[in-house]
């Protein structure tokens, strides 16, 4: 009679083992499919707030250049948002530090010529976008090129990402756009002391803007 029981007992094991095995199974499936869900999930959430971080700086680019441009039109204020949105993220740089330089160097005035002949919102000698032009691949058409607010800030920003890095350092970089690099070497090389009144008016730009508009 034991016998028996043993051989029911052994014989109902075997459905009851493999019921365990196959709810086991269902619920690692589940939990698999489960973490997947919740990780694809997460993507599209991270994805969201990328966008929705993207839209807020380019509110907060827009509205500088509505504030403080002169004689942009509504495709050109788009334009250069855009650009320097673009650049800021190429380069790794707070957008705000672009616009900083762009205020500097021409108050965000469409057309504006320096005395020296530099052009744009950035302020590029020809002779400067020329080179600029043709190593960044955009192909030289003339000076009038540099009047398009998107290709010259395109070819400032990488004007000024070679400076910096020829100087290892943000403020010889800066000082550079501004003096020359031929100019900054020398100064460098004889020890005369670097001019900083263009650095610190970049610099009080770039601090009003942040506090003004990164909010």
């Amino acid at each position: 009679m034991s016998l028996g029981i043993d051989k029911t007992g052994i014989f109902l094991s075997k459905p009851i083992s493999l019921l365990f095995v196959l709810i086991y199974l269902a619920q690692s499936a589940l939990l698999i499919y489960m973490i997947r869900d919740r990780y694809e999930l997460e993507k599209v959430i991270d994805y969201q707030r990328s966008r929705i971080y993207d839209m807020e700086e380019k509110l907060k680019i827009f509205k500088v250049i509505e504030d403080f441009q002169i004689g942009y039109s509504d495709k050109e204020k788009g334009d250069l948002t855009a650009v320097i949105f673009e650049e800021s993220k190429r380069y790794n740089y707070d957008p705000f530090l672009i616009m900083a330089v762009i205020l500097s160097e021409s108050s965000f005035k469409k057309g504006s010529v320096s005395e020296q002949g530099a052009l744009g919102a950035m302020q590029l000698m020809p002779v400067t976008g020329r080179d600029l032009a043709v190593k960044s691949g955009i192909g030289w058409q003339g000076a009038n090129q540099l009047s398009d607010p998107s290709i010259n800030v395109r070819l400032g920003m990488m004007h000024l990402f070679s400076e910096i890095i020829k100087f290892k350092d943000v403020k010889k970089g800066l000082i550079a756009y501004n003096l020359g690099e031929t100019q900054m070497e020398d100064r460098l090389k004889s020890r005369q002391p670097l001019p900083r009144q263009y650095f610190l008016r970049i610099w009080d730009n770039y601090k009003m803007l942040k506090a003004k508009y990164d909010i």
